[in-house]
């Protein structure tokens, strides 16, 4: 439907123009018609009145102000004919039909303007979300679609699994949350715009944040019932844009790997509710240095 907003603020447009020259053009005749006493340099004002908001209304792709500024004209002309009908020389009847037409002409003007200022909102949060940088990863774990939820919904769990998150302190919808970036630490407050119990959470950070960032996690049950499968989706924009992305990579700091790892954790966590490490032990898996220096040590 959103594309019918624009085509509907088109024809308002030519209205205004078709009506705003009925009124330069036969202002006497015209204000005969609706019942009220002539001044052809009232309607003649109107007129350009709405000539003018015509041509805004068909010279811009998405008008809104536009159509505000008709609404408020409709307005105007609703004081004008109530005015009107105070007068002695006044045709009540004609007057109040007009004031009805004006009516439905002001609830229409409303609509567009509302549902075009609506979707050019949508519009513009799209468009920030686009400009992000995008990571996705889906994760089969053995628990159910409800527990993962409930798991997840608690934000100040999250900590647990992602490992450069330090702290999520959560109030109702929103949270305010600390991640460790490099150079340093970032900080921004997000809020939950779409809540399914059992089912998917959808956020976004609040206008202003450090880091603008979209996403969602939905929890889909698994084949024939057991288990289920996690879906993650973000988009975000970190601090210097691309090129704080670049240098974030080069770093080691991968988004994709990442998500990767922090979802291989949310697996073990919610599983066995804790994440394995080889700390303390005698041998694990060692890094390219150590692999390069046991290799070393075998050769002599």
């Amino acid at each position: 439907m959103e594309f019918e907003h624009p085509r509907l603020a088109r024809a308002l447009g030519w209205f205004s123009l078709g009506l705003g020259l009925t009124q330069l053009a036969v202002p006497r005749q015209l204000s005969r018609a609706i019942g009220v006493g002539e001044n052809p340099l009232l309607m003649r004002g109107l007129g350009l009145r709405e000539i003018g908001t015509g041509v805004g209304l068909l010279a811009r792709p998405r008008p809104v102000n536009w159509l505000w500024a008709r609404v408020a004209g409709d307005v105007m002309d609703l004081a004008l004919l109530g005015a009107a009908m105070r007068q002695q020389d006044t045709d009540r009847q004609k007057t109040l039909w007009a004031s009805l037409a004006v009516a439905g002409v002001t609830a229409l003007d409303a609509f567009a303007a509302m549902r075009l200022g609506r979707s050019l909102k949508e519009g513009v949060e799209a468009a920030r979300r686009e400009r992000g940088i995008p990571v996705e990863h889906s994760l089969a774990v053995n628990r159910s679609p409800a527990e993962c939820y409930r798991f997840w919904r608690r934000f100040d769990n999250l900590p647990r699994f992602m490992k450069h998150v330090e702290s999520i302190e959560c109030e109702g919808n929103r949270s305010h949350w600390v991640v460790r970036a490099p150079g340093g630490t970032v900080e921004w407050d997000a809020e939950i715009v779409e809540d399914r119990p059992d089912d998917r959470i959808r956020w976004r950070s609040v206008e202003g944040s450090d880091v603008e960032t979209y996403g969602w996690v939905r929890f889909e049950p698994g084949p024939q019932g057991r288990g289920c499968t996690v879906h993650v989706c973000l988009r975000y924009d970190p601090p210097g844009g691309a090129l704080g992305a670049f240098f974030a990579r080069l770093f080691g700091e991968n988004p994709e790997r990442q998500i990767r790892e922090d979802m291989r954790h949310f697996k073990q966590v919610i599983e066995t509710g804790e994440i394995p490490t080889t700390q303390g032990q005698p041998t694990g898996s060692r890094g390219l240095i150590g692999r390069t220096l046991a290799h070393g040590r075998h050769l002599s």
